[in-house]
């Protein structure tokens, strides 16, 4: 399935290492995750809540994606994917290369969308930030299926230690 109909069947990506169009402002770049909307006053809402969950991209709307420290652009990939109004949000290692403090603000804001009822499918090596994120958990060993379960067992479960921890 194309990019354009991943987005209209309301499924959101946040791809590993951000990618972000560096020589666009942040506002464009956001307004680009709504490429397959049309502009009008929902919108508008969207780009202000976006704004609301990442106030920081507010006051950096007009800076070029490409001068943002590496959270900042964490905070824009995701901005841009929740433009598209997306029923599920994709990422792929959104905690890769960010500071603790920053995988915190990264985590609040993933688990307020879920509250929301946003579905979010995360793959990630930070185990903690994914049972913080997460309702149910697949854990890969040497890329095979190895267990799943809910996050609340699965963090509680020794074996998932030694897969992580490579014991």
């Amino acid at each position: 399935m194309g990019a354009r109909d991943m987005v209209r069947h309301g499924i959101g990506y946040v791809p590993e290492g951000r990618h972000v169009f560096p020589g666009l402002p942040v506002e464009k770049n956001l307004l680009l995750g709504a490429y397959a909307r049309r502009w009008n006053a929902e919108t508008r809402t969207t780009l202000d809540e976006v704004y609301a969950l990442f106030p920081v991209l507010a006051d950096m709307r007009s800076r070029l994606a490409g001068a943002l420290s590496g959270g900042q652009q964490q905070m824009l990939a995701i901005g841009r994917a929740l433009m598209s109004r997306p029923r599920l949000l994709l990422l792929d290692e959104p905690s890769m290369g960010l500071s603790p403090k920053l995988v915190e603000d990264i985590v609040a804001v993933l688990q307020r969308l879920r509250t929301e009822g946003l579905g979010i499918l995360l793959v990630e090596q930070n185990a903690k930030l994914t049972f913080e994120v997460t309702n149910r958990c697949l854990v890969v060993d040497n890329g095979e299926a190895a267990m799943t379960g809910t996050s609340g067992q699965l963090r509680r479960d020794p074996q998932v230690r030694r897969i992580y921890l490579g014991l």
